[in-house]
């Protein structure tokens, strides 16, 4: 699979670069991103704007693998969702479950937020 990624002070940017996502490409896309759990800098945004098509395994695929990341305290935004894209998430009823913006830029304000709440219970 064909990525871009952009490591910004908090958070990596990944990118699919390819048109259509299936169930066997997520895999990849696991063993792309869950690595991140162990890095200095494990936040992720997923930018999925290149990704016009999608197979609704993909995106519950998906959706485990932002679960992994809360689960081990870190955070994983999904970004940018071509209409259709979106729909089979909305299909799956993963839309209501899942950390997902309209835009990168509030994508990262979410990662920002989520972090500042961690420090926050931290201290209590």
């Amino acid at each position: 699979m064909n990525v871009k990624s952009d490591t910004k002070e908090r958070f990596t940017v990944i990118t699919p670069q390819e048109a259509s996502l299936s169930v066997i490409m997520t895999e990849e896309l696991r063993n792309l991103l869950l690595p991140y759990l162990q890095k200095d800098i494990p936040h992720i945004v997923l930018n999925l704007s290149a990704v016009s098509r999608i197979d609704p395994e993909a995106a519950t695929v998906i959706a485990g693998i932002q679960q992994e990341f809360y689960a081990a305290n870190q955070s994983c935004v999904l970004c940018c969702l071509q209409p259709d894209v979106e729909k089979v998430f909305g299909a799956a009823d993963l839309l209501d479950t899942m950390n997902i913006t309209p835009s990168e830029s509030e994508a990262w304000d979410i990662v920002q937020m989520e972090e500042i709440e961690r420090e926050f219970l931290r201290d209590e």
